[in-house]
């Protein structure tokens, strides 16, 4: 059963988004939406390099709730600065965090962490020096962004990814 299906998840994932996408349950959909979620993920699985290897799981239930609480802060702050409540110079930059994060699952995540927090875009990863480079829309102290990535994602992350 595993050869056929090597990962479930993503095959579930994959025949609910196909009913969800068509809206209908007709027989010809759950058909084709059931092959689809058979032959993809085989697919897909001779290019990845390895699978992801999560050591602390519980973690990420951490991780989620750091993330949601960080992106609701981030969305009042922004709406703030975009209808002019607060007084904002021109501080808007990019700058450059060092990280120790290598699992490209790890990054990935933590990718997806940084561009959907309002106000800051993942722009560049440096794969020689292990930097990352981001956009930040108020960037008034470069430790405070520095120290909020690497203590409240990054070092999550390593936790559930590398440890």
């Amino acid at each position: 059963m595993k050869r056929l299906v090597p990962v479930p998840v993503m095959s579930l994932f994959l025949f609910a988004s196909w009913l969800m996408l068509n809206q209908t349950v007709a027989l010809s959909h759950i058909l084709l939406g059931f092959i689809l979620a058979i032959i993809l993920p085989l697919i897909t699985l001779s290019v990845q390099s390895h699978r992801a290897r999560i050591r602390h799981p519980h973690k990420i239930i951490v991780l989620f709730f750091v993330v949601l609480k960080d992106i609701v802060t981030s969305n009042i702050a922004v709406a703030k600065i975009v209808l002019g409540k607060t007084e904002r110079a021109a501080h808007s930059g990019f700058m450059w965090i060092p990280l120790q994060l290598k699992d490209p699952y790890g990054l990935a995540v933590l990718a997806c962490v940084i561009t959907s927090t309002p106000g800051t875009v993942w722009v560049e990863y440096d794969l020689a020096n292990s930097r990352l480079m981001i956009h930040v829309l108020d960037l008034q102290d470069e430790t405070v962004w520095r120290d909020t990535i690497k203590q409240r994602y990054e070092s999550l992350l390593l936790e559930i990814f590398q440890s």
